[in-house]
């Protein structure tokens, strides 16, 4: 089983884990450019309405982000935020570690893996495996089966995701092709 080295070297005995998996029907190269995009979390990632980048690259680590939506309800009714760190990418593996560095829903150092596996078929694996420090006053099982909830809803929306920004693709250019002919018919009005 593949763990990130940045996983391991951030385990320790008194972390909840869990894990979530899903088959996406696409290739691997459609879903990573999905799931790797920060400007893309809002499509596949339901409870996210904003995501921005906070310094620097995205795709490279040491790139930090600031998420923020409905992701885990606050007594205040305030929207949900967290400032996360890309510790690791690897483009050619499809996968990815983020550290969660502050928030407001108690979270704080919990880090999760994303990783993609080529099932054949044009199929796609999606495993997300997490990890958090025990949060008082709150049952373990209780919150993993949450987080495991939380993260295959985003699994399941992926599909759609691609379904949406292929129409977009296509959208694009039949707009393109149609102004290209509207041009091509005024050029030939005004040889007339």
């Amino acid at each position: 089983m593949f763990i990130s080295r940045a996983l391991q070297e951030n385990r320790s005995v008194n972390k909840w884990r869990g894990s979530v998996g899903g088959i996406v029907d696409a290739p691997i190269d459609k879903v990573w450019s999905i799931v790797s995009q920060t400007e893309r979390l809002p499509e596949w990632m339901p409870m996210v309405e904003t995501c921005t980048r906070l310094k620097g690259v995205e795709g490279e680590p040491g790139y930090v982000r600031l998420v923020s939506g409905f992701m885990f309800p606050q007594e205040d009714g305030d929207r949900s935020w967290i400032k996360e760190q890309l510790i690791s990418i690897d483009p050619i593996l499809h996968s990815y570690v983020f550290r969660m560095e502050a928030s407001n829903v108690g979270l704080d150092g919990s880090i999760n893996s994303l990783r993609l596996i080529d099932y054949g078929d044009d199929s796609t694996l999606v495993d997300w495996s997490f990890e958090i420090s025990p949060v008082e006053d709150a049952s373990e099982e209780s919150l993993i089966d949450y987080l495991g909830f939380l993260y295959k809803s985003c699994i399941n929306k992926i599909p759609s995701a691609i379904k949406a920004s292929s129409h977009y693709g296509q959208y694009r250019c039949q707009l393109s092709c149609s102004l290209e002919s509207y041009d091509h018919s005024h050029d030939k009005m005004k040889a007339l």
